[in-house]
């Protein structure tokens, strides 16, 4: 008896083997899609794929400084440096405000534009002290502009995102200093 159970086992198996490798492969490749999408979203926060970084995927980014002064000098646009971090809850709602401000990003397309998730050797882009988020300005001279500042005297480049109006006329300032008045 235990032969021919054997038997119709091996029977069944070379009946029934392909389709149910078949399926078995089906449904592995559909779980694995699955999987890796929602993987995928869970780390779109932490790992972008342009270099906005969410700050605004319409804008042109620079990838380094030197990229950035250069490219301000030659097209004589000022230059808006991001100081940020991304696991930072300050630096991820001055983001968001930043990446939904229609304004904010048309603005924005009028300046070089570079943010950075790391300390710059450059001494002059952390006038007072290295804290983040923090937004400075440049002029095509290279020049920081000391004098485009946020709201507080502790912090002078660190912005909220309730200080979208504050950024705003700070950048149209950058931008009416380029202008030569008559």
């Amino acid at each position: 008896m235990v032969i021919h159970d054997v038997t119709f086992a091996a029977t069944i198996m070379r009946k029934l083997g392909m389709p149910l490798i078949l399926l078995l492969v089906v449904a592995s490749c559909v779980l694995a899609k699955e999987f890796i999408h929602t993987n995928a979203s869970k780390n779109e926060d932490k790992f972008p794929l342009t270099l906005s970084r969410g700050w605004g995927d319409n804008l042109y980014w620079t990838q380094t400084y030197e990229e950035a002064l250069h490219k301000s000098k030659t097209t004589n646009r000022p230059l808006m440096v991001i100081h940020h971090l991304e696991e930072c809850p300050h630096s991820k709602a001055l983001k968001k405000a930043f990446s939904e401000s229609k304004e904010i990003q048309k603005l924005a397309e009028q300046f070089v534009m570079i943010n950075f998730i790391y300390e710059t050797p450059d001494k002059h882009l952390y006038p007072d002290g290295q804290y983040v988020p923090r937004i400075l300005f440049v002029d095509p001279s290279m020049t920081v502009r000391a004098d485009i500042t946020g709201r507080y005297s502790n912090r002078l480049y660190a912005y909220e995102p309730s200080d979208t109006n504050l950024l705003i006329n700070n950048m149209k300032k950058a931008l009416k200093m380029l202008k030569p008045e008559l």
